[in-house]
């Protein structure tokens, strides 16, 4: 049976070269950075180059402004949480989207019940937050503004620049989660407007554990962690040096080859999308059409009278992988922010599936998927009560 993998929003195969250059520091150059000796100067060594790559990636100023993470949710929670406590003499209010990922909204929710208060911006039909509503939305005591780049649901591209603009003419930080979009979308820190941004290598082909923030140096954070003196005491605790290494390496590549990347999935984006309509009835897209304000890597699929579950269980025992939802929402089995936040009415929500393309995947393997997935469709609508 093929096997074709289509969820490389949720992981990605490690880059061979990321694979290699990550060997050495799990035997013989084992050492901490913190260590005096050789075996530590390898390690810090290491560890410098990995964040002069990560810097490049996001175009930030100094490699010093790169703080390693265990993943991109630790990542959110020191950016939304670093800034409150840290600017908690400043200001009490959070303003953010409505559809940012869980590690945001939980964070935010969290820091609720000390006393922060938020206000959440919709979003239009397609996923987009309209930056005139974040203006409005700022008060005196404003001290963060947290929108994600592209939305881990459905896509949808997010007008960061403008948004940027709107929180740097108030001097208030503006914290960028990329977490979809690195690797993918040009991602330049001073662009933007960000002063802080996330992003996960794991999605750009490099290992798990690790994560990466991005804080410009004007910007005050409190640890989380308390302990040793790493990353220059905003994150205590041993680094990953094996997954910081090959993070690197990802990293290089990425800002290598992203184009190419991009124009290779949103091909076969655009294949798939247009191959579905015309193969498999009662189905509709969430968020923006491909194109310019949807991610290329990204297709957010509702099936009528289908339970995206069932379909994504179905599609593996066919040898088709896909997300039935974002990694972080899908175990919850409720609806996610950006489904809901778009006004989608909860029986289409509850059919949506994510296809979400890598720089692997090929026009045969979409070829091959289209001809499977009507077969399947039409079996789940054959046991659903509600297809008629």
């Amino acid at each position: 049976m093929r096997q074709v993998y289509l969820d490389s929003q949720s992981a990605t195969p490690v880059l061979p070269e990321a694979l290699e250059a990550m060997r050495p520091f799990f035997a013989e150059e084992f050492g901490s950075a913190s260590s005096l000796h050789h075996y530590g100067v390898h390690a810090r060594d290491a560890l410098a180059r990995a964040r002069e790559q990560a810097a490049a990636l996001v175009n930030a100023e100094s490699p010093e402004e790169i703080i390693f993470t265990s993943d991109g949710t630790e990542s959110s929670n020191l950016a939304v949480k670093g800034v409150a406590w840290a600017n908690q003499r400043r200001g009490n209010h959070i303003v953010s989207g409505a559809t940012e990922h869980p590690s945001v909204l939980n964070s935010i929710a969290f820091l609720e019940g000390q006393g922060i208060r938020c206000s959440r911006i919709g979003t239009n039909a397609e996923g987009i937050i309209d930056p005139q509503q974040i203006r409005a939305a700022l008060t005196d005591q404003t001290i963060l503004v947290a929108v994600h780049h592209a939305n881990h649901d459905i896509g949808a591209i997010q007008p960061i620049r403008e948004i940027g603009e709107i929180a740097g003419e108030r001097g208030i930080d503006f914290y960028v989660d990329a977490d979809a979009s690195a690797g993918w979308l040009p991602v330049d820190v001073r662009q933007l407007g960000a002063t802080l941004l996330s992003f996960s290598p794991h999605r750009l082909c490099g290992p798990k554990g690790v994560g990466v923030l991005y804080r410009n140096r004007r910007a005050r954070i409190t640890p989380l962690l308390h302990g040793g003196e790493q990353e220059s005491g905003r994150r205590a605790g041993v680094e990953n040096i094996p997954a910081i290494v090959g993070a690197g390496v990802a990293c290089e590549a990425a800002a290598r080859e992203w184009r190419q990347r991009s124009a290779h999935v949103s091909e076969l984006q655009r294949q798939f999308w247009n191959g579905l309509k015309a193969c498999v009835p009662h189905i509709r897209l969430n968020g923006p059409e491909p194109g310019p304000l949807r991610a290329p890597a990204n297709l957010n699929v509702s099936f009528e009278s289908i339970e995206g579950e069932g379909l994504a269980l179905l599609c593996d025992m066919n040898g088709i992988a896909i997300g039935a939802g974002t990694a972080c929402v899908s175990k919850a089995l409720r609806i996610s922010p950006a489904l809901s936040a778009i006004g989608l009415d909860a029986t289409w929500a509850q059919g949506a599936v994510i296809f979400s393309l890598g720089k692997d995947n090929t026009a045969e393997e979409i070829d091959y998927v289209l001809g499977v997935l009507p077969k399947l469709a039409a079996r789940l609508r054959s046991l659903s009560p509600g297809w008629r």
